[in-house]
C-alpha cells in the first residue's frame, strides 16, 4: 500500500543523530606484514583520529574481521600540515619479533611521537613554539620509508612546514617547507639540531620518494600563486653520503611548469619513475628513466589523478616494474591494472563508485577504501593475481575489513543517483549528479512536484563524489530531492573543465548551477518555487552567490561559506592565501572585482531566508565571515538563523553538533517550503 503525503513531510527512519553517530570517518589502510592497519576518525570522541589494525592475519579472516584500537586516548594522529594535514603516521615492522614500532603527528601539538602498542606514546620531533595565532610553528606529514644510516642509526623523512614570526616579501608571514630527516631514537625531541634537511626549502613540497637503492630522491613543489592542480614541478636529486646523513645535491627539475601539473612520482626501478602529468589535457601516466625525455604512457581522455588537497593522496599503486594499479574515470571512479609496455589497462570490475585510496601487499592481496552505491565508505580486502593469466589480471571476491557504519538502511530508503550533462545558456557542457525523492511505500500528493536541493561542493577544487550517502538519504527519504553539482572548476572532466573557472568565480559556478536547476524544472522533476541551495566552504560561496545574485533559489544554508573574499584574501591560512589569484585576480590589484564578487555586497538583492552554520574555531574561513553576513541580513530584516557550534574548526566533526546542523537545516526548509518536520526541534529565525 502507499501512503500519499506531501513532498518532505514522508517520516524517515534515517534520524540526524544517526548520520552523526553510527559510524567512524576511515583513513587510507597500510599493511604492516599480515595485518591491516587504517585511521578512523571517532565522531563520539570530539572526531580523534585513532590508529587502528586488524586483530590477526588479514588472510586468515573470515568475514569482517575482529578490530584492535592502537593509538591510545587523548593522543589524535592528525597533522596541520596546509591546515588539510594528510598522511600522519605509519607504522614500521620490525626485524625481530617485536611489534611494530609506531609513528604518528599528534594534532594537539603537532610534534611527532612514538611508541609501541600497549606502550606510552613519547615524542621524537622538537616542540615548535607558537607562532601568532596560528598554532605551533613546527608540523609534519607525509612519513616516507626507513633509512638506516652508518652507526645503524634509523630515521624517517617528512615534510616539514615552519612557520617564522618574520613576513616574506609580500608581507606575508613567512613559512617554509622542505624534506627532513627525523631520527627514530628520539635525539631530536630535545635538540633541533639533530633534524637534518634534505632538501631545499619551498614554498609547498610533496611526496617524497626515495629511489630503491637510495641514491635519489623524486618529490613535487610549488609556488604561489600557483595551487597544486595548477603547476607543479618534479625534483630529481642526488643523495650524497646517503650512508651517513643524505642531503640532496644535482638537484634538477625534470617535468612540471607554471601551468602543468604533476603529481604523485614513483619509482619504478633506481632508473625510472612513473608519474601523474596533465600536459595532454588530461592527468595521465607520464614515465621518465634518468638522463631520457618524459614519455606519456597512455593518452586517455579520463583522469588518472585529482586535486591534491591532502599530502599523501596516491592514485597509483606499483606492482611490479612493468604493472601498476591506477584509480582512474570521471564523473565515477575505477580501479584498473597498467600495463606500462603497451598502455594497456585492464579495468577489474569493482562495484565501487568512488575510491579513496589502495594499497597491494608483495602478495597480491589488495586493500580498497571506497565507496559503493548501495554501501557505506569501507576498506574492503580481495586477492589480486596477475601471474600469466592469458584474460589478464583477475581479482577475486572483496571482503570487507571494515566498514565506516554496518547500520545500512533498508534499499526502499535510498536514491538512485543519475548523473545528468545539461547544456547551459552559452552551449557549454554542467555536469551533475541527480536523487529524486524516493522512499518505498510513500508517495508525493497528486498534482505535487517535489522540492529539490541543489548541494554544491567545497574547493572549489572539487567533485561530487557518487554513492551512498546517509547526508543525501536525509532528504530523499523524506520526499525531498537532491542534485550535486560539478560545476565549471571541478575535476573529473579534464583540464579545460577545470580551467573555465578561473577568474571567473562567483560568475561560471552560479550560472552553472541555475543551469541545473531551471533543466530539473523544465523537466517536471523539481518544483520551481520550492528550490534549495547548500554548500560548505567555497560551496557556501557559490551558495550565497546564487541567493543573492539570481532568484532561483527560495533559501540556503551556507555551512561555513566565505561571503567576503577580501576579508578571506586578508586573513586565511597559507596553502589557500594566493588560491583566489587564479579564481579572481590579483589582490589588492584586483580589489574592485573581488568586492563585485563578494555576496556580503549584493544583500540588497537578498530576498529569501538563509540559515548560516560555522565553527568558533576555523582558521580557513573565520566565523567573521558568516557574522558580517548575518549583520547584513539582519540590518534588512531577512529572516536568518545563525548557529555558532564551540571547538570546531572547518567542517564539522562533534556529534552534538552534526546532529544540531541536519536539524537546524531540515527544520528552515520545512518552514520555508511549507511541509511538516515532525520530530525535529524547531530552528528559530530572527529578523
Amino acid at each position: 500500500m502507499v501512503t500519499s503525503l506531501p513532498y518532505g513531510s514522508w517520516p524517515s527512519l534515517i534520524s540526524a543523530e544517526q548520520l552523526a553517530t553510527g559510524g567512524n570517518r576511515l583513513g587510507g589502510p597500510q599493511w604492516v606484514g599480515d595485518q591491516l592497519w587504517w585511521t578512523e576518525g571517532l565522531a563520539a570522541e570530539g572526531g580523534r583520529q585513532a590508529i587502528v589494525r586488524t586483530a590477526g592475519p588479514v588472510a586468515e579472516q573470515a568475514g569482517t574481521p575482529e578490530t584492535i584500537t592502537v593509538l591510545p586516548a587523548p593522543f589524535n594522529a592528525r597533522s596541520r600540515v596546509h591546515e588539510y594535514g594528510g598522511a600522519s603516521w605509519t607504522a614500521i615492522a620490525q626485524d625481530d619479533a617485536a611489534p611494530p614500532l609506531i609513528l604518528f603527528v599528534n594534532f594537539a601539538d603537532q610534534r611527532i611521537y612514538r611508541f609501541h602498542e600497549g606502550e606510552g606514546p613519547t615524542p621524537i620531533s622538537p616542540a615548535g613554539p607558537e607562532a601568532a595565532a596560528h598554532g605551533p610553528s613546527l608540523r609534519w606529514a607525509q612519513p616516507t620509508r626507513v633509512m638506516t644510516l652508518a652507526g645503524n642509526t634509523q630515521e624517517v623523512w617528512w615534510v616539514c612546514e615552519r612557520h617564522h614570526d618574520s613576513t616574506d616579501d609580500n608581507g606575508a608571514p613567512l613559512i617554509e617547507r622542505y624534506i627532513v630527516s627525523v631520527p627514530i631514537d628520539g635525539s631530536a625531541a630535545d635538540d633541533a639540531a639533530a633534524l637534518r634537511h634534505i632538501t631545499p626549502s619551498s614554498r609547498f613540497v610533496a611526496d617524497p620518494q626515495i629511489s630503491p637503492d637510495g641514491s635519489r630522491l623524486a618529490w613535487i613543489s610549488w609556488e604561489h600563486p600557483q595551487m597544486p592542480w595548477d603547476g607543479t614541478a618534479l625534483h630529481i636529486g642526488e643523495l650524497a653520503d646517503r650512508g651517513a646523513g643524505a642531503v640532496v645535491v644535482n638537484e634538477h627539475v625534470a617535468e612540471g611548469d607554471l601551468s602543468t601539473s604533476v603529481l604523485n612520482p614513483r619509482w619504478l626501478s633506481s632508473q625510472e619513475l612513473i608519474y601523474l602529468c596533465d600536459r595532454s589535457g588530461w592527468w595521465n601516466p607520464w614515465r621518465l628513466r634518468m638522463g631520457a625525455a618524459p614519455q606519456q604512457v597512455l593518452n586517455d581522455d579520463q583522469e588518472y589523478a585529482g586535486p591534491l588537497w591532502q599530502l599523501g593522496m596516491s592514485w597509483l599503486e606499483p606492482l611490479d616494474g612493468e604493472r601498476m594499479l591506477t584509480v582512474h574515470g570521471t564523473a565515477m571512479d575505477k580501479l584498473g591494472v597498467l600495463n606500462l609496455a603497451d598502455g594497456s589497462v585492464v579495468e577489474l570490475g569493482l562495484p565501487h563508485t568512488a575510491i579513496a585510496s589502495v594499497a597491494c601487499r608483495e602478495d597480491g592481496l589488495l586493500a580498497v577504501h571506497g565507496v559503493e552505491a548501495d554501501e557505506f565508505a569501507a576498506i574492503s580486502s580481495a586477492q589480486l593475481t596477475t601471474g600469466q593469466n592469458p584474460s589478464g589480471p583477475v581479482l577475486g571476491p572483496l571482503n570487507t575489513v571494515r566498514s565506516s557504519r554496518r547500520d545500512v538502511p533498508d534499499p526502499g530508503l535510498l536514491p538512485t543517483p543519475e548523473p545528468i550533462t545539461v547544456v547551459d545558456r552559452a552551449g557549454q557542457e554542467v555536469h551533475a549528479v541527480v536523487y529524486r525523492p524516493h522512499q518505498e511505500g510513500y508517495t508525493g500528493v497528486a498534482g505535487e512536484l517535489p522540492p529539490f536541493i541543489a548541494q554544491v561542493h567545497g574547493g572549489p577544487t572539487g567533485k561530487a563524489a557518487v554513492g551512498l550517502s546517509l547526508a543525501v538519504a536525509y532528504y530523499t527519504s523524506r520526499g525531498i530531492g537532491v542534485v550535486d553539482i560539478n560545476y565549471g572548476g571541478s575535476t573529473g572532466f579534464g583540464r579545460a573543465y577545470r580551467d573555465r573557472l578561473k577568474g571567473q568565480w562567483g560568475v561560471v559556478d552560479v550560472e552553472d548551477t541555475v543551469a541545473v536547476m531551471e533543466h530539473l524544472v523544465e523537466q517536471g522533476i523539481a518544483d520551481g518555487n520550492r528550490l534549495g541551495i547548500e554548500g560548505g566552504s567555497a560551496g557556501g560561496w557559490t551558495t550565497l552567490a546564487c541567493l543573492t545574485r539570481t532568484e532561483t533559489f527560495s533559501a540556503g544554508v551556507s555551512q561555513f561559506g566565505v561571503a567576503d573574499v577580501v576579508a578571506l584574501a586578508q586573513d586565511t591560512h597559507d596553502f589557500e592565501s594566493r588560491y583566489l589569484d587564479q579564481l579572481i585576480g590579483r589582490y589588492p590589484e584586483d580589489e574592485h572585482i573581488y568586492r563585485e564578487r563578494a555576496p556580503l555586497n549584493h544583500v540588497d538583492s537578498l530576498s529569501c531566508p538563509v540559515l548560516l552554520l560555522q565553527g568558533d574555531e576555523d582558521p580557513i574561513v573565520p566565523p567573521n565571515q558568516a557574522e558580517t553576513f548575518r549583520d547584513a541580513m539582519a540590518a534588512k530584516g531577512i529572516p536568518h538563523a545563525y548557529l555558532l557550534f564551540q571547538g570546531e574548526q572547518h567542517g564539522f566533526r562533534k556529534a552534538e553538533n552534526i546532529i544540531a546542523s541536519f536539524e537546524a537545516a531540515l527544520s528552515f526548509y520545512g518552514q520555508v517550503f511549507g511541509f511538516d518536520t515532525p520530530g525535529i526541534p524547531r530552528l528559530e529565525l530572527n529578523r
